[in-house]
């Protein structure tokens, strides 16, 4: 199987990479060529486009920011879409609304193509592990084929019907993380605040029923207030709360708290957090 990756960001570039490890040959495609450096030390070939990565492959993956990202790689004379042909597939693993997913969908059916989304659960460390939680939708066939690429990014691997589910899954998934990762920040606050020694605070909710990896992970940076490195940047989660806010007045479901929470990450954006990791929100919560 001939695979394109297009998109070498924190996680696309990490997931490539393991795709490669496997043995898979890869075409790539970045718009930061040196990005695409480490990957050819390992094999694979630099396209001068993504309509030449879709060109070159029997499945093109591609992991982008943001659904405007998504267009941008997508769309055009130059575009994925424009490299698509009969029998081959596009699988597009970037977390983003299900509109864009179903246009994706659209747009490759119309070139006989298949389409599959796949946003996945997880940062840079579970990206570099190959440990990712893989949500899936859209045609099973392309599924089933691209399974033996999914399995070399991720540990656990759901297909969840239709275009769309999985868009919708996966923001479902971070509004809850962003409100773990809130009531953490401010729980290491009040500890803090109240004199309390913070350490002691992250070993008691690791011994009770909230422990967690992402509190035992991210509960050290929080307390040390140091720079945060961006395992998951700030602007990409308070990019996936707008897209969760915006589906919940769609389907007309209330969100109080993730409201609110999205207006800490604004605050974090508007001070300059945005490149920072998403536990960065906590020096908006902190005195």
């Amino acid at each position: 199987m001939k695979v394109g990756f297009v998109g070498l960001g924190i996680m696309g570039g990490a997931m490539a990479t393991n795709l490669l490890k496997a043995g898979f040959k890869l075409s790539i495609w970045n718009r930061s060529v040196d990005k695409c450096a480490p990957l050819v030390d390992l094999g694979a070939t630099v396209a001068a486009s993504p309509r030449v990565v879709a060109e070159s492959s029997d499945v093109v993956v591609a992991m982008m920011a943001t659904p405007a990202a998504v267009q941008l790689v997508r769309d055009g004379s130059e575009g994925i879409m424009a490299g698509l042909s009969a029998g081959k597939g596009y699988v597009d693993m970037s977390t983003v609304d299900a509109d864009t997913s179903i246009m994706s969908a659209m747009l490759a059916h119309e070139k006989g193509a298949l389409f599959l989304e796949a946003p996945v659960s997880g940062s840079r460390n579970p990206a570099e592990d190959a440990t990712l939680l893989i949500m899936a939708a859209g045609d099973c066939e392309l599924y089933d084929s691209s399974f033996p690429l999914l399995e070399k990014m991720g540990k656990k691997i759901l297909f969840l019907g239709e275009t769309g589910n999985a868009a919708r899954m996966k923001l479902a998934n971070n509004l809850v993380m962003c409100g773990m990762l809130t009531a953490l920040s401010e729980g290491i606050a009040l500890a803090s605040g109240s004199g309390l020694d913070t350490a002691q605070f992250l070993e008691i909710l690791d011994s009770g029923a909230l422990s967690n990896p992402m509190f035992r992970l991210k509960g050290p940076l929080i307390v040390a207030n140091k720079e945060f490195p961006a395992a998951f940047p700030l602007q990409l989660m308070q990019k996936d709360l707008r897209l969760a806010l915006r589906l919940a007045e769609e389907v007309e479901q209330p969100l109080f708290a993730t409201a609110t929470i999205n207006e800490l990450y604004k605050a974090a954006l508007a001070q300059g957090l945005g490149d920072e990791d998403s536990s960065a929100v906590s020096r908006v919560i902190r005195k």
